[in-house]
């Protein structure tokens, strides 16, 4: 159940409302351009989850820069979803558009390796501490291919996550627990296989019952996110990822740690900040400036394992040429690979962190003191630029508890109201990240909007 059932929901339908009014009357353009794009795009949006927003319509971008965009109706935001991870550290970053600029002219995908590489494996693995790389096109095939590889170096097949995670769109992740037993997940369409055949769930932070998973040694890797951040963010508790590498260790399940959203922590992730000993490092989205590519590493013990399966599979062939069933054409295309090497070397740096952190806390600071006077039980949770408001009182411990906090209705008015100030936090949960670009007045103008929405919702109850 919510806590936040003292909310009078006459009062939040009213505000819904009246903000959903002022939206449309504010953005012809953008219903004119939903209403062509419903003549042949399915729901009139390029993914059909881009219509899942809290607008009426979808909202098209013209631009986008820095911290902030603009919309076709010439609004402009401030922009704290920053693509969802994907523009971290701000839209076209300059380094990497000159980057991509470059390249342009210089040919795009070859299936051949650039120096470019070179370059980026070794900062790839100074950076996050596994010695051997891998380049693949989003998070999801990175974590697909490291489940795959998982699998082949332990002789097993069951993959164990935990409940609420989010790693993509790989098959296996889109389980949940539900009265002790996994399950599908909600919502998931045109499955045909079973999921719960080779797949398990515990919860966060339940030591006991991730032992009690392990221990029939049947499980091939762990793959978690060290702190979970698309059901409501969930931190772990003291000494949790310790004992999970000692019992992953004990039981002989690889350890796959997915920094694709805790990246937000630091240079070096959360794996870095926190000493985590991975045997598999995943990470998407921000790692070429917004471009789509993703990496994983491996530790010499598991790349040596890797050589050992490939052989065994080249050995068994008896006509033709394997498939390793990993691998995708357009994967570390020359213009990924430029625009990573850009990005590491001159984006995803200590300085950008440290300015993106120190703001990030302070946002958090402003947040905590309009919840605190509005007298909300709410909570904020925050791992580097990466900061949330949770509808209960205490941060969740558990995707369970994290689930149980959700008020969609609340969820969606928050947003537009902050969106129709020119504020934009990301959708699906009140998740925000600033960038480098990201100003001391952007965050004071985000912290008054929330304020400015307790006021007259409380108001309207009055």
């Amino acid at each position: 159940m919510t806590q936040t059932t003292r909310i009078n929901r006459d009062a939040l339908t009213y505000l819904m409302n009246r903000e959903s009014d002022y939206f449309s009357a504010n953005h012809p353009r953008s219903a004119r351009l939903a209403e062509q794009a419903r003549e042949h795009l399915y729901g009139g949006v390029p993914m059909h989850w881009m219509a899942d927003w809290s607008t009426p319509f979808p909202l098209f971008v013209s631009e986008a820069k820095g911290a902030r965009f603009t919309d076709v109706d010439g609004n402009s935001y401030a922009d704290f979803c920053l693509g969802d991870t994907g523009s971290m550290f701000g839209h076209s970053p300059d380094p990497v558009a000159k980057a991509v600029a470059w390249q342009s002219t210089r040919g795009y995908t070859t299936m051949l390796p650039s120096e470019d590489a070179i370059w980026v494996g070794r900062e790839l693995a100074q950076r996050y501490g596994l010695p051997y790389w891998q380049v693949a096109t989003t998070a999801t095939d990175a974590n697909r291919w490291a489940l795959r590889w998982a699998r082949a170096v332990t002789g097993r097949k069951t993959l164990l996550v935990f409940d609420g995670c989010y790693h993509g769109t790989v098959d296996e992740t889109l389980v949940r627990l539900r009265d002790g037993k996994t399950v599908h997940r909600s919502g998931l369409v045109g499955q045909a296989q079973d999921l719960t055949t080779h797949s398990r769930v515990v919860e966060f932070n339940d030591l006991d019952a991730l032992e009690a998973a392990l221990s029939s040694e049947d499980v091939a890797a762990v793959l978690c996110e060290p702190a979970m951040t698309n059901i409501g963010m969930v931190l772990p508790d003291p000494g949790y990822h310790q004992r999970l590498r000692e019992l992953t260790r004990k039981f002989g399940s690889l350890l796959i740690i997915d920094e694709t959203h805790t990246i937000s922590t630091g240079v070096g992730g959360y794996t870095r900040a926190h000493g985590l000993e991975p045997d598999i490092f995943v990470l998407g989205k921000p790692v070429a400036g917004g471009l789509p590519c993703s990496v994983f590493g491996v530790t010499a013990d598991v790349a040596r394992r890797m050589d050992a399966a490939r052989k065994a599979g080249r050995d068994a062939e008896d006509h033709g040429h394997g498939h390793s069933g990993m691998g995708t054409t357009l994967s570390a295309n020359a213009f990924s690979m430029h625009a990573m090497r850009a990005n590491l070397e001159s984006v995803m740096t200590e300085q950008a962190y440290r300015s993106m952190i120190l703001l990030a806390e302070s946002l958090a600071g402003q947040l905590r003191e309009v919840i605190d006077r509005h007298q909300m039980p709410w909570s904020i949770t925050q791992i580097g630029a990466r900061i949330e408001f949770q509808f209960c009182a205490n941060p969740p411990r558990t995707g369970r508890e994290a689930e149980a906090a959700f008020d969609d209705d609340l969820e969606q008015c928050i947003h537009l109201y902050l969106l129709n100030r020119g504020i934009m936090i990301t959708p699906f949960h009140n998740m925000m990240l600033v960038c480098p670009q990201t100003s001391q007045e952007d965050a004071t103008r985000l912290a008054q909007g929330l304020d400015a929405f307790l006021t007259e919702l409380n108001a309207e109850q009055g």
